[in-house]
């Protein structure tokens, strides 16, 4: 088995809840069961919904459920620069390209069926202008029409279910760097991976589809693939997906109420 250096990358926007803590778990065992690497890395990007104290009770959970790190956390506030970089070499490569949509326009257009899926010149050179002498500032996107005559076939690795093909056709022109941050959550997560040396990325089946996005980035950024692993979600008695905002199922108020490791554990599928 290979030492695989794995990482838990909670978003401090609120308390973590049951399913956190089995992802969290689970990327631990899977880093730890063969002698192997655990990082935290705080998804703190997206700075109009992050708060210093749901990032603070969040690392008081993970203590509280056993958990330790390797190195100190890596916030990806800290990494700005890092996002800057990469966004100016696809930028000078002309595979992104700025929009000034809103997100209604966006929706609009790409709700058209005789549309394309492509927003690039969706504005005549004038309305660019117009709304660039207002203080509208771009967002970033991908030109996918153009990345995909020059991308050979692509695929990654998920360790449930093997080898995967990127299907091209089904990508739009996603949003890598936001006009209010200048990065994106896939444009982040594939650098952070990737300088972090992370080899095994394990997540909730429900980014099983983003995948394919991450994997084009690598490619147009000339990094190297990690193996993933996409474990199944944990669910409420309805069969919905949990959120942070269902506060009767966080952490704190679990541990706020005694229950033990072993009490949440118990009421989370065995680790494997």
């Amino acid at each position: 088995m290979t030492n695989h250096h794995v990482r838990f990358a909670p978003s401090p926007t609120g308390d973590l809840h049951l399913g956190h803590a089995y992802s969290a778990l689970y990327s631990w065992h899977a880093a730890k069961q063969n002698a192997g690497f655990f990082q935290l890395r705080i998804d703190d990007l997206d700075h109009t919904r992050c708060k210093d104290v749901f990032c603070q009770r969040q690392i008081d959970d993970l203590h509280w459920l056993g958990l330790s790190w390797d190195r100190p956390p890596l916030y990806q506030s800290a990494r700005l620069h890092r996002y800057r970089s990469a966004l100016e070499f696809l930028q000078q490569q002309d595979l992104v390209y700025p929009c000034l949509l809103s997100r209604k326009e966006v929706d609009e257009i790409l709700s058209a069926p005789q549309e394309s899926a492509s927003l690039r010149g969706a504005l005549t050179k004038d309305d660019e202008q117009a709304r660039i002498a207002k203080g509208t500032v771009p967002a970033w996107r991908l030109d996918i029409g153009k990345i995909k005559q020059m991308t050979p076939a692509l695929y990654w690795f998920d360790a449930q279910k093997g080898r995967q093909q990127v299907d091209m056709d089904s990508l739009r022109d996603s949003i890598i760097a936001r006009r209010d941050i200048g990065a994106s959550y896939d444009l982040s997560v594939v650098l952070d991976d990737y300088d972090s040396g992370i080899s095994l990325v394990t997540r909730g089946a429900d980014l099983f589809a983003q995948t394919s996005l991450h994997r084009l980035l690598q490619q147009l950024l000339s990094l190297p693939s990690p193996l993933y692993d996409h474990h199944a979600l944990i669910r409420d008695e309805d069969g919905k997906r949990l959120a942070k905002r269902d506060d009767a199922k966080s952490l704190t108020i679990y541990r706020e109420n005694g229950a033990t490791l072993e009490d949440i554990k118990a009421l989370l599928p065995p680790l494997s």
